[in-house]
């Protein structure tokens, strides 16, 4: 199988790799850390991206993007997983906030959010997720009603990342009566706005990742809504789908299991035969969840709905997240709990193993990804 995407994104991707070694430090494992540092790592890298044009690549340059494919944001999106994602909280709008403005957003909306985006200058959180209905979206009880020409939302939202450091967030309630798919409506929500409270949730993700968002009686405006009003099935569906390929967790796992591989030589130690095997088995899974990724690229680059094509990418990768992690503990036992310098694999093991756990619930839980692929292949609706 050839994995090549061309020269250009070879150049690219070398380009991505030259950056990330003169500006991340060896021993970054992500943003969300006990230490403010990785998080100002993250912003100074977002803006270095921005200013060499590879923060927003394939976004068009109405919108402040380079105007490239979605192959070169698959490039960008690889090189940023690969390396614990040094775009911390940004990823979040680039991937899929910023799409949806620009696919239902108002003229005034992408000229107002779009340009902050590009810069990486704003932080959006995602309020979905409620107490009651986590993985059932359609069950949301946040209700937003009529105040003048503008709206009044009311709901509590739960698991949202960010929340705390988040400028916008973009909010699912619902309007009307109506149950499951009627009425819900997606909303652009300033995060000071009055009526919002915040409430982290300790986990063991580290800082700002979860958190609890009380809305009471917030007012927006009727610029607030994206999209038609009682159209935000389409919004999420979309967005969704971007956020479960824009997840590419796979290129951290060959990353890591090249690693080890190194790290084995280095030392001259070989691995007793049964790993060999689970190694090359791992490697092999990588390789499937990648392919499965790229053919929900295809469906997005031909315009069509990739909401099968995503769920498939994000079961195959949240398995291989976790096959990995677990032969990485078997390999090197206790020394995968080390941590600063000279850890095995830059202490990065225990934190991969503490995400892979996590990735079974994150956009959506295992469970869910495998209706949606199966009421695909049963020809039956979303």
């Amino acid at each position: 199988m050839d994995f090549d995407l061309g020269e250009e994104a070879a150049a690219l991707r070398a380009r991505l790799r030259t950056l990330i070694e003169a500006e991340i430090p060896g021993d970054f494992l992500g943003a969300f850390t006990d230490d403010p540092a990785d998080l100002e790592t993250t912003q100074r890298f977002c803006a270095l991206l921005a200013r060499e044009g590879l923060l927003t690549v394939a976004w068009p340059a109405e919108y402040g993007g380079a105007g490239g494919s979605v192959w070169d944001q698959t490039v960008v999106r690889e090189e940023m997983w690969a390396h614990h994602e040094p775009r911390g909280p940004q990823y979040m709008g680039l991937n899929w906030v910023g799409p949806a403005i620009m696919a239902f957003g108002t003229d005034e909306q992408k000229r107002r959010h779009l340009p902050p985006i590009a810069e990486g200058s704003v932080i959006w959180c995602q309020g979905f997720s409620e107490p009651d209905a986590g993985s059932d979206l359609a069950a949301l009880a946040t209700r937003a009603t009529p105040d003048g020409d503008g709206w009044r939302i009311r709901g509590q939202k739960i698991w949202t990342s960010y929340a705390g450091m988040a400028r916008w967030c973009v909010l699912a309630g619902r309007v009307g009566p109506g149950e499951r798919h009627e009425g819900i409506t997606m909303f652009l929500v300033p995060m000071d706005a009055p009526g919002i409270t915040v409430v982290p949730i300790d986990s063991m993700l580290g800082p700002h990742h979860l958190n609890e968002v009380f809305l009471d009686d917030v007012p927006v405006g009727p610029d607030a809504v994206l999209g038609e009003v009682g159209g935000g099935w389409a919004v999420i569906r979309r967005a969704l789908a971007h956020e479960r390929v824009g997840i590419a967790r796979y290129a951290r796992c060959e990353r890591l299991l090249s690693l080890l591989a190194d790290e084995l030589r280095d030392a001259g130690t070989q691995l007793p035969e049964h790993l060999g095997v689970q190694w090359a088995r791992a490697l092999t899974q990588v390789r499937v969840a990648r392919l499965l990724a790229y053919r929900a690229v295809l469906a997005q680059e031909a315009g069509g709905p990739p909401d099968a094509a995503a769920s498939a990418a994000r079961i195959a990768v949240t398995r291989c997240d976790q096959l990995v992690a677990e032969l990485l503990f078997q390999v090197l036992g206790d020394r995968s709990l080390e941590a600063g310098p000279g850890a095995a694999l830059a202490g990065a093991i225990e934190d991969h193993w503490r995400y892979a756990q996590a990735a079974t619930v994150a956009s959506g839980t295992l469970e869910v990804q495998q209706m949606i692929v199966a009421k695909d292949l049963l020809g039956r609706p979303g």
